[in-house]
């Protein structure tokens, strides 16, 4: 499988509405002119709009059918707006892990991908046996920091990568301080699939040459 970049919007004023809709025709443009797979995780409110755009997954999904649930995300309402799937447990959201289950299979039920965040390497192996698309492996006090955890703790992206592939072959991405493009490369000389980032992209000053370098590290 080919490196993938996954890129979460998260709720920063750079990344609402119009400007949504930029970084994601933003994605779209490298990922075409690099063929690495890009895919963006807007707010919900987002979501239809920017589906029409570039591929995207969910910040977020519950795993509830439609019906008299206030506030719920289902994954029917993602299919059809158009979304591929959905990110769960990021550490800024977490949820018990037999909601993550439940979720992955009610995505699943939909024809939607999961990609599972994981804070370390036992995480990661636990969370594989609920069969997810992707495992994103994330020590949350890095998260934000712009210290990039295939450099600052390589041993998180090897040990879980290792852990995850003695439950699955689940393609294994790592997140957190993901900055630039020889991050992305580390990363995966480390063995993951991928990566996550957000503020990296999202604040950058020039989020196309930003995105451009590390599709093009791995492309």
């Amino acid at each position: 499988m080919k490196p993938i970049i996954v890129l979460n919007l998260k709720a920063y004023r750079e990344s609402t509405g119009e400007a949504a809709i930029r970084l994601c025709e933003i994605a779209s443009e490298v990922s075409l002119t690099s063929g690495v797979r890009i895919i963006v995780a807007p707010q919900a409110v987002d979501l239809r709009a920017c589906a029409k755009v570039c591929e995207v997954f969910a910040q977020y999904c519950d795993a509830t059918d439609a019906g008299a649930f206030t506030g719920s995300i289902t994954p029917k309402a993602l299919k059809d707006a158009n979304v591929l799937g959905s990110l769960i447990n990021h550490s800024e959201k977490r949820v018990p892990h037999e909601s993550i289950k439940k979720t992955i299979d009610a995505l699943r039920g939909a024809g939607l991908q999961s990609l599972v965040c994981s804070k370390d390497d036992a995480e990661s192996a636990q969370v594989a046996a609920f069969s997810p698309d992707f495992i994103a492996v994330e020590p949350p006090e890095l998260i934000g920091s712009g210290i990039s955890v295939s450099k600052a703790k390589p041993e998180v992206v090897t040990n879980s990568v290792a852990a995850v592939q003695k439950v699955a072959k689940i393609p294994v991405l790592c997140g957190a301080g993901i900055s630039n493009a020889s991050d992305v490369k580390k990363a995966i000389e480390l063995g993951a699939a991928g990566v996550l980032l957000a503020s990296a992209y999202v604040k950058s000053a020039d989020p196309k040459k930003l995105l451009s370098e590390m599709a093009g590290i791995i492309g």
